[in-house]
């Protein structure tokens, strides 16, 4: 069994798909699929379903995938204990990031980064699932280092260190009835159609929670997963958004109005796991922390 199998073996059931696993591991499917059916032969069970379209894990696969996570991470330890003593940082760090990080400029951070850490390689990952989904993966080691627009408790695994936090505005086309009102309380709202991210989505939670706390219905027709699709449908009448105002302002053709009863704010803070953390994480929070302005290691 080698770490490089065990690698592959992660990447396809992370992903639930060979094709994307192979991608996610910067190589070619063939060579994937090789790996993990050399794998299942060496451990005389099938570590995937694939009967159907859409591969599953088998039970076996299931019981393996801890066990391969915890193996990769003493892997990559010890590389990066070695790599250390040596005097240079060295390794992988994996990056969760979503779609705005508000005034954190990531490219700027990583481009100050990697000259300074050549021999590490920064990995970005999107969010599928929100900050939720950032959270559960940061603490299940899928992700060493992660953006998130969290403001409640994360998990015994995780530490929350906030970076950044700007209030929320009102989304909509010019010609709206609300478009050029100067400020916007909640309750003038509620009648509204609303575009929106899915739950678990930092400002999907912040929004949901103060309609709750007012005792006030909100109309959520349109869940999408991009800023894209967002402005289409505000652009085409079909609804409004309430967004962080640096992300509002990067959208053009809309007027945007600040929602301060009560004052919605959207919060960004970096989610680290609790416990062992490479140096090579290690420096590239630092690095994000005082591209953010923020204390070190201040947890919500």
């Amino acid at each position: 069994m080698e770490l490089r199998q065990l690698e592959y073996f992660v990447a396809v059931a992370d992903e639930l798909s060979f094709s994307r696993g192979a991608r996610r591991s910067h190589t070619v499917q063939s060579a994937v699929s090789a790996a993990i059916a050399r794998l299942e032969r060496e451990l005389c069970v099938e570590l995937f379903d694939r009967s159907k379209r859409q591969i599953a894990l088998t039970p076996a696969g299931a019981a393996l995938l801890p066990e391969a996570r915890a193996t990769l991470e003493a892997g990559r330890r010890a590389r990066d204990s070695v790599a250390t003593d040596r005097g240079y940082l060295h390794g992988a760090v994996t990056l969760g990031i979503l779609m705005s990080t508000g005034p954190l400029d990531v490219p700027a951070v990583l481009g100050r980064f990697h000259p300074a850490h050549p021999r590490v390689t920064v990995q970005l990952r999107q969010a599928a699932a929100g900050s939720v989904g950032h959270i559960r993966a940061v603490a299940d080691s899928e992700l060493d280092l992660a953006l998130v627009s969290h403001t409640g408790p994360a998990t015994s695994a995780v530490g929350l260190h906030r970076l950044a936090e700007e209030p929320m505005c009102m989304v909509c086309r010019p010609d709206h009835r609300l478009a050029r009102r100067r400020r916007l309380g909640v309750a003038e709202l509620s009648d509204e159609t609303f575009i929106d991210f899915a739950p678990g989505w930092g400002s999907r939670t912040a929004t949901d929670t103060a309609f709750q706390a007012a005792g006030l219905p909100r109309s959520v027709p349109f869940e999408v997963a991009d800023y894209a699709t967002a402005m289409g449908l505000i652009r085409h009448g079909l609804g409004i958004a309430l967004m962080p105002t640096t992300a509002a302002a990067r959208q053009t053709g809309l007027s945007a109005v600040p929602v301060t009863e009560p004052a919605l704010t959207w919060t960004l803070s970096l989610a680290t796991r609790a416990g062992h953390t490479s140096p090579a994480a290690m420096a590239l929070a630092e690095e994000i922390r005082l591209a953010a302005n923020a204390p070190a290691a201040r947890s919500n």
